[in-house]
């Protein structure tokens, strides 16, 4: 075994390391939701991104990466497509926050499940990649699922599809970003500070806010949201760098597999029939999704 090839397992072990303490936190993440739940969804995702700033500048500062923000602050174009993705994780955000104080933590998971087969077919339609028979197979199971829980709800089921599309465009178009990830998330977060500041101020002058006007427990919850949200998303980063598209491809079911388990087994939220038919038909798409990018694999 060569010494190249040590260094790269032992990078391939860090990244592994990295991308599953991201989906871990991410999986038990309602549980802090929970908690915040009776603040209003705007405004705890306004604090998500007030808390978020000193926690990703400050890794940036200690990185000694600060030169490529104040060259994207300076470039129209970087900042038109930081704000365009900073709205995109704002609508996620508010949708996923909404969703588990209301409740509707099963929809979330599902939305998470539908989000890599959604990726697949904005892949195919905007950028002209061509699917496979499989990834066609597992597109069509993913629609005939959101049609029986359409069917049984009388309705789509549009936190899942919100939360799908949003986080599908979000990675789509981060793409874009002439950026690292990580001065990426920074410059999102920067963005969205001025509206978010400006909000919880109006807030708190109107004697409708909740930090610190409702006790000490909801400062600090509000205050750990800048924790909740920028490390995992840096820990995703780190990892995602260091790993195989396709090992992280798989590593992604883990969050939505664990929002599943905490909303079923924990929060007691109804599972119907028709709900078990619909999750299997996605574990079926989802199987036969990550079947193909194994097999691809292989083969190069």
């Amino acid at each position: 075994m060569t010494v190249e090839t040590v260094s790269d397992e032992k990078a391939a072990q860090r990244g592994f390391l990295f991308a599953l303490a991201a989906y871990l936190m991410w999986g038990f993440l309602p549980f802090y939701m929970k908690a915040v739940a009776h603040i209003p969804a705007i405004e705890a995702v306004a604090h998500r991104v007030i808390w978020s700033v000193p926690i990703a500048g400050g890794l940036l500062v200690w990185l000694g990466r600060t030169d490529d923000i104040r060259r994207a602050l300076r470039t129209p174009r970087t900042l038109l497509m930081g704000a365009l993705t900073a709205a995109l994780i704002t609508v996620n955000w508010c949708v996923y926050v909404w969703a588990i104080a209301a409740d509707r933590a099963l929809e979330t998971a599902l939305g998470y499940y539908i989000n890599p087969l959604f990726s697949v077919f904005l892949g195919a339609v905007l950028l002209g990649e061509r699917l496979g028979r499989a990834q066609i197979a597992a597109i069509a199971l993913a629609v005939v699922a959101v049609a029986i829980l359409t069917w049984e709800n009388g309705g789509l089921p549009w936190v899942s599809i919100a939360l799908a599309v949003s986080w599908g465009f979000y990675a789509l178009f981060k793409k874009t970003l002439p950026i690292g990830p990580a001065q990426g998330f920074f410059l999102e977060v920067l963005i969205l500070a001025i509206p978010a500041l400006a909000y919880v101020g109006w807030l708190e002058a109107n004697g409708n806010g909740h930090f610190g006007d409702q006790g000490m427990t909801d400062v600090w919850l509000l205050v750990a949201s800048g924790l909740i949200t920028a490390i995992p998303l840096i820990l995703y980063a780190n990892g995602a760098k260091l790993l195989r598209l396709s090992t992280i491809g798989i590593m992604q079911y883990i969050a939505p597999t664990l929002i599943f388990f905490v909303a079923v087994f924990i929060f007691r939220e109804p599972f119907s029939r028709e709900s078990a038919v619909a999750f299997g038909l996605i574990w079926a798409a989802l199987a036969v999704y990550s079947w193909s990018m194994l097999a691809g694999r292989s083969r190069s």
